[in-house]
């Protein structure tokens, strides 16, 4: 199932041993490399660490009343996990990143994303069209399968191929026969043998 970004922010952290609010999510912790979401940064009042990582493989399920975890021993601190920690210090953002195609023609920024929500990955991104390109459609979207390069300052995707027709010449006979445009043939002559 697809899930827009907006959906795991300032979402509460449940735990379903206690059945209370651990927390609530703040941003995903993204790797660039991947495109995927490796874990969200929480804060809150009943946590250990400030702040609190949730990994996306301790989350139990996704549900109405958020995000729920067993219990806050799932929680760790952003040192914890040498893997998570190097991409927690890349302070990666990826709303608001400039996109631009592979002839460096500018698109646009991204605006939000839709993720996988049983792998975390980030499958489309929402991309707002800089505002002189902006008049017929203002956002649209680009599948992670576009995706060339990404920086720190910008995401390069592949250009669109447009192919122009080539030139058709007009057919200069009648292609084909249709039977019942024929013209009028004239009757054959009887000869009267009497």
């Amino acid at each position: 199932m697809l899930l827009p970004s907006t959906r795991f922010i300032d979402t509460p952290v449940m735990s379903l041993q206690t059945g209370s609010e651990l927390g609530r999510t703040v941003r995903p912790i993204i790797n660039p490399r991947e495109l995927s979401i490796v874990a969200f940064e929480l804060h809150g009042i009943n946590l250990d660490y400030d702040p609190s990582l949730l990994r996306i493989n301790d989350i139990r399920e996704i549900g109405p009343m958020g995000i729920i975890i067993d219990s806050s021993d799932e929680l760790i601190s952003v040192s914890d996990v040498i893997k998570i920690k190097e991409i927690y210090e890349l302070n990666f953002e990826l709303v608001g990143l400039k996109v631009i195609d592979d002839k460096k023609r500018n698109v646009g920024k991204v605006t939000g994303f839709t993720l996988d929500a049983s792998s975390f990955f980030i499958q489309q991104l929402q991309v707002k069209r800089p505002l002189l390109k902006s008049f017929g459609d203002t956002e649209f979207l680009i599948h992670r399968s576009q995706v060339v390069k990404i920086t720190d300052d910008y995401l390069v995707v592949k250009s669109p191929d447009i192919r122009h027709k080539e030139a058709v010449a007009e057919p200069t006979g009648q292609m084909f026969e249709n039977p019942f445009r024929k013209p009028a043939q004239p009757a054959p002559e009887t000869i009267d043998a009497s």
